[in-house]
């Protein structure tokens, strides 16, 4: 009876809602974070995001610095006439003078505004730098974080079916004790409760790694307490393809700095041609002499730079921008197709995980369970060796296993996209 008993316990104990109906609970005395608000958090205080800020407020200086006249250079002259003392000659010779100047460099027109608009096309690439530095960050969160979830529901797995597989050992040891069985079933499952120790302290590990990179991506100390997830869970896809590549394209920060790399060389080769036109000066001049003799004199004087090396500085320099301006374009076509790519891997992988998380819970997982409860009845009525038996239970396990696992690739590949695209599909 004591043998009986034994084994239709643990029988019982096979019977367990599936995965998707199990609790993911928070460790005891954590209260479970939901994403959101971690996500805001490492917006405020995540230093990568706030260097591109100031990144971004330091380019936006630029534009008015370039594209105002240089500074005006004031000039004082002091001319003696028979002898080096100062103002030798200034009563009796009105080639002794003392003058007061200024003069004003005059870039051709044009020059400076095309300055301050290319200027300020490298605060719009810094703008767009703020985008996609703040999305690459929320999206490692977000797979730490969702890492984290898999980790928690993992090791609650292997706890749980630790219990389960403290049973069968049991039950081995009943039959053995009765004579039934023998000591090698009794090894095995003791070796397969060490094999589960093993794998609950790899998982440990895995998860305190997931908590130093959620709590460098928030920029916590190291010793703060641990991060407690809420339950993740599967997101529906409710968008194509075409309507998240759309999207993407629209505003995907990535693709929008390749856009104004372009605009800004644009600018640069009509910059560049400008060169080809003359810069002025322009200098206003007062002289004195002695004031009691002779007249005070007035000169203006207009200089022009002639660019006269046109084959060896202004042909190259338009040569170089053009090639620039090809290179960014060349470099836009290909973000935007990376960008599609990985789009389109996401996609697929969000899209057939959720298949195979229906598989899981509608086929395998309950037949797996099935056939674990009809071998540990075989068992109980010596129709089924142990081998049979223990094959059925870490089947069980591993289908288990891997159903989180899918989940939380699942849950990364939409976090994935929402990086992509800018959208919220959870």
């Amino acid at each position: 009876m004591r043998l009986r008993s034994t084994l239709i316990f643990a029988s019982a104990l096979l019977v367990f809602p599936g995965p998707n109906l199990r609790a993911q609970e928070a460790p005891p005395g954590n209260q479970a974070v939901k994403l959101d608000d971690l996500i805001a958090e490492a917006e405020r205080n995540n230093p990568l995001i706030q260097a591109a800020l100031r990144g971004w407020d330091g380019a936006k200086q630029a534009a008015t610095q370039v594209s105002t006249l240089p500074d005006p250079q004031f000039v004082l002259q002091h001319v003696s006439v028979g002898s080096p003392r100062p103002f030798a000659g200034y009563t009796n010779s009105d080639f002794a003078y003392i003058g007061l100047g200024v003069s004003q460099d005059l870039p051709y027109p044009g020059k400076l505004r095309l300055r301050g608009e290319i200027a300020r096309k490298d605060a719009e690439v810094a703008q767009q730098k703020i985008e996609s530095v703040r999305r690459s960050v929320v999206a490692e969160l977000k797979m730490a974080y969702f890492q984290l979830g898999y980790l928690a529901k993992r090791q609650t797995i292997l706890e749980d079916d630790g219990q389960l597989l403290g049973q069968v050992e049991q039950a081995a040891e009943a039959r053995y004790r009765n004579g039934i069985g023998n000591q090698q079933e009794v090894l095995q499952a003791q070796l397969e409760q060490t094999k589960l120790l093993r794998e609950i302290t790899m998982t440990r590990l895995e998860a305190g790694k997931a908590q130093a990179a959620v709590k460098h991506l928030l920029n916590r100390p190291q010793a703060s307490p641990d991060i407690a997830t809420a339950e993740i869970s599967e997101a529906t896809m409710a968008r194509s393809y075409d309507e998240l590549l759309a999207a993407a394209q629209a505003n995907n920060p990535e693709i929008g700095g390749a856009q104004k790399m372009v605009e800004k060389q644009r600018l640069q080769v009509d910059a560049a041609k400008k060169d080809f036109y003359p810069d002025f000066n322009l200098q206003y001049m007062w002289q004195r002499t002695d004031p009691t003799q002779f007249r005070a004199y007035y000169s203006v004087t207009l200089g022009v730079r002639i660019p006269i090396y046109r084959s060896r500085k202004q042909q190259p320099e338009v040569a170089q921008a053009e090639a620039e301006r090809s290179r960014a374009i060349s470099d836009q076509e290909a973000q935007t197709q990376q960008i599609a790519f990985q789009l389109r891997q996401q996609f697929l992988t969000a899209e057939k995980s959720a298949e195979l998380l229906k598989i899981y819970r509608e086929g395998m997982i309950p037949q797996a369970r099935a056939e674990l409860q009809a071998g540990m009845a075989a068992y109980q009525s010596n129709r089924q060796d142990f081998q049979a038996l223990l094959a059925a239970f870490l089947d069980v396990l591993k289908l288990d296993e891997e159903y989180w696992q899918t989940l939380a690739e699942h849950v990364t590949a939409v976090g994935q996209m929402e990086e992509i695209t800018g959208l919220s599909l959870r």
